[in-house]
């Protein structure tokens, strides 16, 4: 918990205060995010108020009602301990969510009437594909493996299992799951939508390694809910990192 006063964090009977909190950020080179942050945060609140959105308290309510449920905070003491485990008092939590939904809203009212077009205007972007992939550190290896797959020495489940560099892709043999395109790089996008369902791809290479892939299914785009949030966030992103660039530019004018 944290002492408004002094801003001083207590973390477990240790305190902590605002000063060394910025120096570790500034160290490691976390300061510049929170505070762009910071900034964002500014910027939907200052549009909310243009737009006359608000939070209501039984919005909030049921919010807390549904992360209760889903953290199973069953109890006013498990609620407590959740709080104190991360920090956190009542106040700061309403507060959090009270953001959170205002942010939602201002994009509603922002973008909501946009969103079919811009799914039109990118269409190819929402495709998707399940998808398995192997990442090895050397490409020698990567045609190794390759060589062993095609001659069915071993399957491609098997062989990521064994050598990727990743612990959670080997335990999951591979698989990345249902992928939409303009989350995959140019390069690798082109490649992966152009092969044939258990085609054998690679090895593709790129700065995290070398890549085999194997496509299991394509999955044609389509404005579902889930898309249209996509859409929604990408275009929130968008406007408001184009609001932060235009304050930068009208400060250093």
């Amino acid at each position: 918990m944290y002492n408004d006063k002094s801003y001083t964090v207590n973390f477990l009977g240790l305190s902590i205060n605002d000063r060394e909190i910025i120096t570790y950020l500034r160290k490691t080179l976390q300061l510049k995010e929170i505070c762009q942050k910071i900034i964002y945060q500014r910027i939907i609140h200052k549009a909310a108020l243009e737009q006359g959105l608000i939070v209501t308290p039984e919005e909030i309510q049921s919010e807390i009602n549904h992360l209760q449920r889903e953290q199973r905070l069953a109890t006013d003491s498990d609620l407590f301990v959740w709080l104190e485990a991360h920090l956190l008092t009542a106040d700061d939590w309403k507060a959090s969510i009270r953001d959170r939904l205002l942010q939602q809203k201002l994009a509603e009212v922002l973008f909501s009437q946009h969103t079919e077009i811009y799914f039109i205007q990118h269409q190819p972007d929402f495709e998707r594909v399940l998808l398995y992939q192997l990442i090895v550190p050397y490409e020698q290896l990567a045609n190794e493996l390759f060589y062993q797959i095609s001659e069915q020495e071993i399957t491609f489940y098997e062989a990521a299992h064994l050598y990727d560099i990743d612990e959670r892709r080997r335990d999951c043999c591979g698989c990345e799951g249902k992928i939409y395109r303009y989350k995959l790089k140019p390069e690798i996008a082109d490649v992966v939508f152009n092969a044939s369902i258990g085609e054998l791809i690679g090895p593709v290479n790129t700065e995290r390694g070398s890549h085999l892939f194997m496509v299991e299914e394509y999955i044609p785009s389509e404005l579902s809910a889930t898309v249209r949030q996509e859409i929604l966030q990408q275009m929130f992103v968008q406007w408001i990192e184009g609001q932060l660039n235009g304050m930068l530019q009208r400060n250093n004018s």
